[in-house]
């Protein structure tokens, strides 16, 4: 059985308010965002990194579960 680390790791995003904004943005030579979602509270999304999404960026207060543990996003939405 290989289980070498692929890469493709899955995040779990609770959203703790609402209008928590997910960004994922690309791989290559430019970084550009190319897909955005919306959660409200209460709401989970579970997302992928993979050969096209190599960041994301979350904006509002969520709880974010990946393969290191998880974390509490601080920033509120106005």
């Amino acid at each position: 059985m290989n289980e070498r680390y692929n890469g493709e790791d899955y995040i779990i995003v609770k959203a703790l308010e609402n209008g928590v904004t997910i960004i994922g943005l690309t791989r290559g030579r430019d970084t550009k965002f190319h897909h955005t979602e919306k959660l409200d509270k209460g709401e989970v999304m579970i997302l992928q990194f993979t050969e096209h999404t190599s960041a994301m960026k979350f904006r509002g207060k969520a709880e974010i579960t990946h393969r290191f543990g998880t974390v509490t996003s601080e920033a509120q939405i106005r």
